[in-house]
C-alpha cells in the first residue's frame, strides 16, 4: 500500500502547536530546538505559548508550520511505509519539498521565513483580502472574477479546495463586490476570511523576484518521492523547474481538488495529514471520497498508527 503525505498551509496555526508532540517525542523536541537555532529566536515557545496575534503573523506562522509538520513526518516515517506522492497547500508544498530532501530542514526553514516576510510585506504595501465562496462552482467563480475585472476591480480564485469550497483573492473592494455577487448568483455562504494580505493573487507580484533569488540560491535536489505542484497540479521533479514554479505559486491558485486527484493517481490508497489541525482531512471527505485519511499531528494520533496502517 502506498501512503499520500498531505501538509496544512497557513491558518492551521494554534497556540499549542506541536507542544505535546515534543514533549513526547525526543525527535519532535530536537526538530523544535534546530528550528529555534536556525532562525535565531524561540520558534518553539512562540508556537507553544503565543501570543496568537504575534503567532498567526504571515513570517511566524509559516515557520512554526512548516517545523511542527516535519516534526510529525520525522517521528512518523518509519511506520508510513512506502510514499506513493506528497502535496501541500500553499505553503505546505514547501513542508512537503522538505520531506521529500528537495532542500535541506535548514534551508527550507529559512526560506518559508522568508516567504513569510516577503508576503505580509506584500500584504503592507498594497493591502487585499481574501474569501471563502461556498456552494458555487469553481466555473462560476472564475466568471464572476472576470466580471470584476472588466470594471477595474482586481479578485481572482486563489485557493479552488473542492468543488463546493472556493477562495478568492484581491484587493479590498474586488472582494467586497465578488462576495456580493456570488451570493446573488446562488452562493450558500461568502465568508471573509482573517489574514493579513491577498495571497496568490497579483498583490503577490512585487516581491516574487525577491523570493526567486533566494530559491537561485538555495541547493536543491530531485525530491525522494513524488511531490504535486499547486501551479500545475503535476508532479515536478526537475530541481530548476521546481524553483521556478514556486515562485509562480505567489501569484497563481492552489488547485487542491486537482493535487489530491493527482496524488491518487501515483497509485496512494490512504493519505496522512502531517501537522496541526483537520484541514486537509476534511476537504478529503469530498476530494478524495472513500480513501481513508488520518490527520496526524498529536502524539494520541500517532500512537493509534499502527492499527490503521
Amino acid at each position: 500500500m502506498k501512503s499520500g503525505l498531505l501538509f496544512p498551509g497557513q491558518g492551521s496555526q494554534f497556540v499549542g502547536m506541536g507542544q505535546s508532540l515534543a514533549r513526547r517525542f525526543p525527535e519532535a523536541r530536537k526538530t523544535f530546538e534546530e528550528a529555534d537555532d536556525i532562525l535565531g529566536f524561540a520558534l518553539s515557545r512562540l508556537a507553544w505559548e503565543g501570543p496568537q496575534e504575534v503567532l498567526t503573523a504571515t513570517e511566524n506562522a509559516q515557520p512554526a508550520l512548516y517545523a511542527h509538520s516535519l516534526a510529525a513526518y520525522r517521528v512518523t516515517r518509519d511506520r508510513i511505509g512506502l510514499v506513493g506522492a506528497a502535496a501541500g497547500h500553499s505553503l505546505g508544498e514547501l513542508t512537503a519539498h522538505g520531506a521529500a530532501g528537495t532542500y535541506s530542514f535548514a534551508d527550507g526553514l529559512r526560506l518559508v521565513r522568508l516567504r513569510g516576510k516577503l508576503m505580509a510585506r506584500a500584504g503592507e504595501a498594497a493591502p487585499g483580502a481574501m474569501a471563502a465562496v461556498i456552494g458555487l462552482s469553481a466555473d462560476s467563480v472564475a466568471a464572476l472574477c472576470r466580471e470584476a475585472a472588466d470594471t477595474g476591480l482586481t479578485v481572482v480564485p486563489a485557493n479552488l479546495n473542492s468543488k463546493s469550497q472556493v477562495v478568492v483573492s484581491g484587493e479590498f473592494a474586488g472582494v467586497e463586490w465578488l462576495c456580493s455577487a456570488a451570493k446573488a448568483s446562488g452562493a450558500k455562504r461568502a465568508v471573509p476570511l482573517t489574514v493579513s494580505a491577498a495571497f496568490h493573487s497579483p498583490l503577490m507580484g512585487p516581491v516574487a523576484e525577491d523570493f526567486g533569488k533566494s530559491l537561485d540560491d538555495t541547493a536543491f535536489r530531485s525530491p525522494s518521492f513524488p511531490v504535486v505542484s499547486n501551479v500545475t497540479a503535476e508532479v515536478e521533479g526537475d530541481p530548476d523547474r521546481i524553483r521556478r514554479l514556486l515562485v509562480r505559486q505567489l501569484t497563481s491558485p492552489v488547485r487542491w481538488i486537482e493535487c489530491v486527484a493527482r496524488a491518487r493517481e501515483e497509485g496512494v490508497t490512504r493519505f496522512l495529514e502531517l501537522g496541526p489541525g483537520r484541514v486537509l482531512t476534511g476537504l478529503n471527505r469530498r476530494n478524495a471520497r472513500g480513501v481513508p485519511t488520518r490527520a496526524v499531528g498529536e502524539p494520541d494520533t500517532i500512537d493509534s498508527m499502527e492499527e490503521w496502517i
